[in-house]
């Protein structure tokens, strides 16, 4: 049964029925539901800022990775500069003085990697700072290691000269051991064989059998083929380049030609003992930049450490030169 409400009307001395209009029971409504309401939306307020949707938490946790990814990055960036360094204290300590390179560019090393703004496409991004921070640490890494490339590049350049160098300084006899006799000349005063006085005898004198090979002691290009009746009769004079020179005297025969390339150990021609000679034997002879020099300091690559010291008592020894 409805809820009807009677109001008593003294007119007419009887109750009447009492109509509500409809704006009041809207509005009645609307009081009786307003607590509910607001409850509801403070609920919702409440639940919507401290629970998360699924996606929420995943785009959190994925915010949250990324950033301890970037730290782990910084950290690795590190790693990689502190090899650097130990690189560059090769580079600069070991490596270019053993190569009497001059010190690489500092400026080069220290090359900028553009102004302020070069990140601020960054700006406004989660983890912002961190994301600037790496990309700054990063950008500078790539820059060091382009100029440990060019000095690299740069010492690999002058390794690769120094191994020309080395091929082309004398470093073995010009007569093979086995093929020698007793007696050797060395570098310095010795007896004229013709005219018994002292001079200077500017080279070594080896004494084998006619016909004995004679091979380069480096490699060079045959500047000159001599043949001369008096003084070193035949002989082959070779440059090496790099201010080198050798002379090969009083030979037999050549087994080369004027202009021809030649390699360390190639042979060049056969001992013999024209021009002022007293006996079969060659007399071998270093210039480095126009200065004759003892070439007993040039045989350090065919010779044991008892070999050599034997060859330099026999050129000691010996007070008379053969030419």
């Amino acid at each position: 049964m409805p809820n009807t409400k009677y109001k008593y009307n003294p007119e007419n001395l009887s109750y009447e029925e009492v109509k509500i209009s409809p704006s009041k029971k809207v509005l009645r409504v609307l009081l009786w539901s307003a607590p509910s309401i607001v409850l509801g939306l403070i609920l919702a307020i409440v639940f919507t800022n401290r629970i998360a949707s699924p996606k929420e938490k995943m785009f959190a946790q994925e915010l949250k990775t990324n950033a301890k990814e970037l730290k782990r990055m910084q950290s690795d960036i590190q790693l990689v500069n502190e090899v650097l360094d130990d690189i560059q204290g090769r580079d600069e300590e070991l490596y270019r003085t053993a190569l009497y390179a001059e010190k690489f560019p500092e400026e080069l090393r220290k090359m900028g990697t553009g102004g302020s703004d070069r990140y601020a496409y960054l700006d406004g991004m989660t983890n912002s700072e961190l994301l600037k921070s790496t990309a700054t640490q990063i950008d500078q890494l790539e820059k060091r290691l382009h100029a440990q490339s060019l000095s690299f590049r740069e010492l690999l350049e002058l390794a690769k000269e120094k191994e020309n160098i080395l091929a082309c300084i004398p470093s073995i006899q010009p007569v093979r051991n086995k093929d020698l006799k007793r007696r050797i000349s060395g570098f310095g005063w010795r007896i004229d064989p013709i005219y018994r006085t002292r001079r200077m005898h500017t080279g070594m004198d080896f004494t084998a059998a006619r016909g004995t090979e004679v091979y380069a002691t480096a490699d060079g290009v045959i500047e000159e083929l001599e043949k001369k009746r008096w003084g070193y009769g035949k002989s082959i004079i070779i440059n090496h380049g790099y201010g080198y020179k050798t002379r090969y005297a009083h030979l037999k025969e050549f087994k080369v030609k004027k202009g021809q390339k030649i390699k360390r150990g190639e042979l060049i021609g056969l001992i013999g003992s024209t021009g002022k000679s007293t006996g079969p034997h060659l007399h071998y002879e270093v210039v480095v930049n126009g200065q004759k020099v003892n070439p007993v300091g040039y045989y350090h690559s065919d010779l044991s450490a008892e070999e050599y010291e034997q060859l330099l008592e026999m050129s000691e020894n010996s007070n008379q030169s053969m030419d």
